[in-house]
């Protein structure tokens, strides 16, 4: 994961209400929930080592990337070029009510392989409020939760698929291979 990737080398997805931003790396380092303009839950843009950030990465040396939208979407895709195979992270925010404002919003996250095998390494480090506030994990085999301690806010992220979810303190982290033709979330 570079430091500070320039802001050309980032995809925007949103649902209208919020949006994050997703370096070509696979690293959601700027996301404000559940506004444009709310405090953030991942502020790695400005501050690496503190900010927070939801990587998704692919493990390996020889790692070229390549982002690009689905023709006529808001669906990002990032394309991780390695010796062994193609793999893809595909990001969007779906639109459930535009008219409508909520708290509830969604990041979906697909992993797929086009080409051989691929390596994939998540990173899920939630920072409340630009890292002032501190949140408490509840982890089972495919889910974790974040709970923002004193606020009542919580960052959910479930895995679909082979996601085996490991704790690495009040953050979460796991590494999942894929072949071709198959799929997590």
């Amino acid at each position: 994961m570079r430091r500070y990737p320039p802001i050309a080398d980032h995809g925007l997805v949103g649902d209208l209400q919020t949006a994050a931003l997703v370096s070509s790396d696979g690293v959601v380092d700027w996301w404000c929930a559940p506004r444009f303009d709310s405090p953030s839950l991942f502020a790695a843009l400005l501050d690496h080592d503190r900010g927070g950030h939801f990587a998704l990465t692919v493990d390996g040396p020889d790692v070229t990337t390549r982002q690009l939208y689905l023709a006529d979407t808001a669906v990002l895709v990032t394309r991780f070029l390695t010796p062994d195979g193609v793999g893809e992270v595909v990001d969007f925010m779906p639109v459930e009510q535009p008219e409508t404002a909520t708290d509830r919003h969604r990041l979906i996250r697909v992993l797929r392989v086009t080409r051989g095998r691929v390596r994939f390494r998540l990173d899920c480090r939630p920072r409340f409020d630009y890292a002032r506030a501190p949140h408490r994990l509840h982890l089972s085999p495919d889910a974790a939760t974040a709970h923002f301690a004193g606020h009542g806010t919580d960052a959910h992220l479930q895995a679909l698929g082979p996601v085996p979810l490991e704790r690495d303190g009040d953050d979460v982290r796991a590494t999942v291979e894929l072949a071709q033709g198959e799929r997590a979330a």
